[in-house]
């Protein structure tokens, strides 16, 4: 946070939702999370996500210091996603806000039904 005249310049929620924001992100370090780390894995969880998308998706959350790539020098090549320890700390809010989501669709499903 930048503070000019006991002013905030920029708006912490909204840096982190631009760190979160994109397709799948959320879920992506929950399938990280949960051990699904290995792109295919992660392409056949996720069938809506182009693997154009699901590579730059997990790039940015590279750039972020999110999640880290290890690549194993072994045929065919083997690529592996963790969580970072900086990532480590979203997860407890992502677990949340994606709790939250649930419970709000749930809520949209049964108002639609009434």
């Amino acid at each position: 946070m930048i503070e000019i005249n006991d002013q905030e310049t920029e708006c912490p929620s909204d840096v982190f939702l631009q760190v979160i924001k994109g397709k799948c992100k959320t879920t992506l370090i929950v399938l990280i999370k949960k051990v699904r780390n290995r792109f295919n894995e992660m392409k056949k969880t996720l069938p809506t996500i182009s693997e154009r998308m699901l590579a730059k998706q997990l790039e940015e959350l590279q750039v972020d210091g999110i999640i880290s790539k290890e690549v194993f020098a072994e045929v065919p090549l083997r690529v592996e996603y963790q969580l970072t320890e900086y990532g480590e700390t979203i997860y407890p809010i992502i677990k949340s806000l994606r709790k939250w989501g649930h419970m709000h669709l749930e809520r949209q499903k049964m108002m639609v039904e009434e």
